[in-house]
């Protein structure tokens, strides 16, 4: 039987130091108002002893660990979804205090507007923060390979043509024999970074093979390797967490706005909630599955149609059209264990 509560906590999280404010649940009123340091123990003096409070944390850095702790001592813990409360966020009068105060008397009202966000156990986001890593090395050699590109056009010459993982020292034959002092240490920085990739892909593959062999599901789909599989069960955690397949092209932010109003019904593009990272890994997928190397099959053949209505705008639907068929084709795999049919139009009925 659940617990009686008898105050909110509202608690603005900061980097260094964090607000928070305590209103009485059935006055409504303040409590107590205060600012602590962003550490646990902070956090574990601010909430032992109130195993009867309800907590409301905003999104956030520091949100993962907090709520833990406030879910080891309180009685509810909340975390607001900020994208759903831009009237606190984006206040006039915006300030910490304030924002405290706001979540607290949201969440004393009724939690359900907070939208409230899940968040992962602690051992799956330790694992994650690996993917995540490995995620910001190749976004650091991406954005090195394109200034290295732009540095050399600016003479009047190109880079030949080559993907990123093959740039490096020997590519120096390639640049325009003025600039090979200035970016010859350029050179060095993305092939030491792609060194390092290198080594993320092998911890990837040997954290999925024993850690998380359900993955050898999901990469029965081609173009799906280790490192999207893993991704992907990590941020979602549990199949069980979604009632229906189709609920995670939205958890994803795979599915269009929506703006409604009378006889209006708006076609808008769409949402991109959820986790960005996993999303760019899904659409890297579909565009495999949609190009010239991706086998027949039926995700292949739903993009080819809306993409045969022609231009850019319908490849570009076609690809999100076929990343959202593919999260929700892997939630099933994942949940019911099958063997893979890419091609069921073919399979004798």
């Amino acid at each position: 039987m659940s617990k009686t509560i008898t105050e909110t906590i509202g608690v603005d999280l900061g980097d260094k130091y964090s607000n928070y404010c305590v209103l009485d649940q059935e006055s409504g009123e303040p409590t107590k108002e205060g600012r602590i340091r962003t550490t646990p123990a902070a956090f574990e003096r601010l909430f032992a002893g109130r195993s009867t409070a309800r907590v409301v944390l905003e999104v956030g850095t520091h949100s993962p660990w907090t709520s833990r702790i406030a879910s080891a001592d309180c009685g509810e813990t909340y975390i607001a979804n900020a994208r759903k409360l831009r009237f606190i966020f984006k206040n006039d009068r915006k300030s910490d205090t304030v924002d405290a105060q706001s979540l607290a008397r949201v969440g004393r009202f009724d939690p359900a507007l907070l939208s409230p966000i899940r968040h992962r156990g602690e051992q799956a986001q330790v694992d994650l923060v690996l993917v995540r890593a490995r995620a910001t090395l190749v976004a650091a050699r991406t954005k090195l390979v394109n200034s290295l590109r732009g540095l050399i056009k600016s003479t009047g010459s190109r880079l030949p043509k080559k993907s990123a993982s093959s740039i490096g020292p020997k590519t120096i034959d390639g640049v325009p024999a003025p600039l090979h002092s200035a970016l010859e240490p350029m050179l060095e920085a993305i092939d030491g970074l792609t060194d390092q990739i290198r080594v993320y892909d092998k911890r990837v593959d040997k954290l999925a093979e024993e850690a998380y062999p359900e993955t050898g599901v999901l990469t029965q789909v081609p173009g799906v390797g280790n490192l999207t599989a893993l991704a992907y069960m990590l941020t979602l955690e549990d199949p069980a967490h979604f009632k229906k397949s189709r609920d995670v092209g939205a958890f994803i932010g795979l599915v269009p706005k929506r703006d409604q109003s009378g006889e209006t019904d708006k076609q808008l593009r769409i949402t991109k909630a959820g986790d960005k990272m996993l999303r760019t890994l899904l659409v890297q997928c579909a565009q495999y599955i949609l190009g010239r190397n991706g086998p027949p099959c039926d995700l292949k053949r739903a993009g080819e149609r809306i993409a045969l209505r022609g231009g850019k705008v319908a490849k570009r639907k076609a690809v999100i059209a076929v990343t959202r068929k593919l999260a929700v084709l892997l939630h099933a795999l994942w949940r019911t264990g099958e063997v893979y049919a890419p091609d069921r139009a073919a399979c004798p009925q």
